[in-house]
C-alpha cells in the first residue's frame, strides 16, 4: 500500500495535478479544497488517477481557522499516520480583507492556517515530508510578525502576497530545526496556468503566454516528497536538502530576509501565539 499524502489546495491547479499523480503512483490521496463543487470535480479525477482507488476528501476554506482545526481533527481520526503534508492552498486577495478570525486574509489563508493545520497533525508526522508551495515574488516582501491584521489604508495585495511567500519559507526552514524527524521543505512552481487569484489577477494566471502548465509544477511538487533526503555536504548528488528552498530541481538560496534564522524564529513563535498552538 503506498503512502497517505494530504495536499491542501488539491480542487485545481498545482495541487490537483500534484493529486492525481501522488494517487496514479499509488498513493492514497487526501484532497482538500475550499468550493465543494470544484472538490467533487477534483475527486473524481483523482479516483480515475489511482484506477478507481477512493482518495479521502475534506472541504476547508483557510479563511476560517475552525475548518482548519475541524480538517486536523479528521485527519486525526482517521490516519494513523500522515506520510507528506502537502501545504499548498493559499493565493493572492485582490483587496483588504479581514478574516473571522481577525487576520489580514492573505497571511492568513497563505501562512497561519496552514502552519496551524501543521502543528495540529504533529504527532502524525514523525518521518514526514512537509512541502510548502512559495513563490519567486517572496523577494518583495517580508512578513510582520507583530502585525497579522494589517492596516486596509495601506494594503497592497502584491505585496501582502509576496510577505505570505517569505512566511512559506520560513516556516519550511524553521521547521526543519525544530523537528528533526520530520523533512521540510519550500518551493516556487513556477508561474502556473490556473484558477489563482481573484479579478485581473486571475485572467493573467488563466491565459497569459509562457505559463508553467499545473502538470509541471505538480510534477516538481510529487518529487519533493519522493526524493530522498540528505545531508547538505551531499545534496548536490541528487538530494534534498531538509529546510531548504527550491526553484525547480535546483536548491536555491532565498532573499536574505526570508533565509534569517532568527526571523523565522520569531515568525514561528507570533504564529503560535496568534492560533493558540
Amino acid at each position: 500500500m503506498g503512502r497517505t499524502v494530504v495536499v491542501t489546495g488539491a480542487s485545481s491547479g498545482v495541487g490537483l495535478a500534484a493529486a492525481e499523480q501522488f494517487a496514479a503512483q499509488g498513493d492514497h490521496v487526501v484532497v482538500v479544497g475550499r468550493s465543494e463543487e470544484r472538490l467533487d470535480a477534483a475527486v473524481a479525477r483523482v479516483r480515475a488517477a489511482g484506477g478507481g482507488r477512493e482518495p479521502g476528501r475534506f472541504q476547508a476554506d483557510f479563511e476560517r481557522l475552525a475548518d482548519v482545526r475541524q480538517l486536523a481533527a479528521h485527519l486525526l481520526a482517521a490516519y494513523p499516520a500522515i506520510d507528506v503534508l502537502a501545504n499548498n492552498a493559499g493565493g493572492m486577495v485582490g483587496g483588504y480583507r479581514r478574516t473571522v478570525d481577525g487576520f489580514e486574509a492573505t497571511i492568513q489563508s497563505n501562512h497561519l492556517a496552514p502552519f496551524l493545520l501543521t502543528n495540529l497533525l504533529r504527532e502524525r508526522l514523525a518521518g514526514a515530508r512537509l512541502v510548502a508551495t512559495a513563490s519567486r515574488v517572496h523577494t518583495q516582501g517580508r512578513p510582520d510578525p507583530a502585525d497579522f491584521t494589517g492596516d486596509a489604508g495601506r494594503f497592497r495585495w502584491g505585496r501582502a502576497y509576496a510577505a505570505a511567500k517569505s512566511a512559506n519559507i520560513l516556516f519550511a526552514a524553521e521547521a526543519a530545526r525544530r523537528w528533526p524527524d520530520v523533512t521540510s521543505v519550500s518551493f516556487h512552481p513556477g508561474v502556473v496556468r490556473s484558477n489563482f487569484g481573484e479579478g485581473p489577477v486571475r485572467l493573467v494566471y488563466r491565459f497569459a503566454p509562457f505559463l508553467t502548465t499545473p502538470e509541471k509544477a505538480g510534477a516538481l511538487l510529487v518529487w519533493l516528497a519522493t526524493a530522498p533526503a540528505t545531508a547538505p555536504a551531499t545534496a548536490a548528488a541528487g538530494g534534498l536538502t531538509d529546510g531548504g528552498y527550491y526553484v525547480g530541481h535546483r536548491l536555491t538560496r532565498p532573499a536574505a530576509h526570508a533565509a534569517d534564522p532568527a526571523a523565522a524564529a520569531a515568525l514561528w513563535d507570533a504564529s503560535a501565539a496568534a492560533v493558540g498552538v
